[in-house]
């Protein structure tokens, strides 16, 4: 049994079919990647998964259970967790604040949720930012705070929106290292990344979005040769390279 099962999700605004008929599985350990441009429903598709959104049609399983219905929060207890591709930590609180805040998911004592906090900043590489202010921080280290948000939640599965973005190839390659690290711990990863190195370096699979429709599936050497979706999203100059 996949532990992510999608059987065309489809979520309409008005006339606008944001996501159309999408299906997909994704298996427990696995790293999948989400692909395609801008306006193809892919952050629509996350927000429909994680219960931000109720899907106009369509089934969503999460380990056997259909999550249809159920609110963000109750998502995150049962495992799922997103980030957001505009990070938004509580400002004015502290690095450690912001995670041990994440961490109360799963336990009402505050001194757990702070041992468990500050074991997951020191695994991000935040242990010398956790008394500093989210407000100080730079955008590097509020990705990797996001990050460390959603680990404190003990998620099954994690989905990236975007985090990635913004940084410079030499952070993208220290944040490949970490999610491998991430996803070698037991965690699943479903990530939306238009930074294609870090897509072709992590991704197990590859789903292409196009027009809220999903255009490709496969593994990412075959999925960027792909003719429909070199014309769609990465370019002429991708398909040659």
């Amino acid at each position: 049994m996949p532990l992510l099962e999608l059987n065309k999700v489809s979520k309409n605004f008005g006339g606008l079919k944001a996501v159309n008929q999408v299906s997909f599985s994704l298996e427990a350990g696995e790293i999948l990647g989400i692909i395609g441009p801008n306006g193809a429903g892919k952050t629509t598709l996350f927000n429909t998964i994680t219960g931000f959104y109720k899907p106009n049609q369509g089934e969503i399983w999460f380990e056997g259970e259909n999550l249809i219905g159920l609110k963000p929060h109750q998502v995150c207890k049962k495992g799922m967790v997103r980030t957001f591709q505009i990070v938004k930590p509580f400002l004015e609180l502290t690095t450690l604040e912001n995670v041990v805040i994440a961490a109360l998911n799963r336990t009402e004592k505050v001194h757990e949720a702070k041992t468990r906090a500050l074991k997951i900043i020191e695994f991000v590489g935040l242990k010398d930012k956790a008394e500093t202010l989210a407000t100080g921080l730079t955008l590097p280290h509020r990705k990797r705070l996001e990050l460390a948000r959603a680990l404190a939640t003990e998620p099954k599965l994690l989905l990236l929106d975007e985090v990635m973005a913004g940084l410079t190839p030499t952070e993208v390659d220290e944040l490949i290292r970490l999610l491998r690290e991430v996803n070698q711990s037991g965690i699943t990863i479903l990530l939306i990344e238009h930074v294609m190195r870090g897509v072709m370096a992590l991704s197990k699979r590859v789903v292409v979005l196009n027009y809220g429709e999903k255009i490709a599936e496969g593994v990412p050497e075959e999925v960027v040769k792909n003719r429909q979706v070199i014309e769609a999203y990465l370019g002429e100059e991708f398909g040659n390279a």
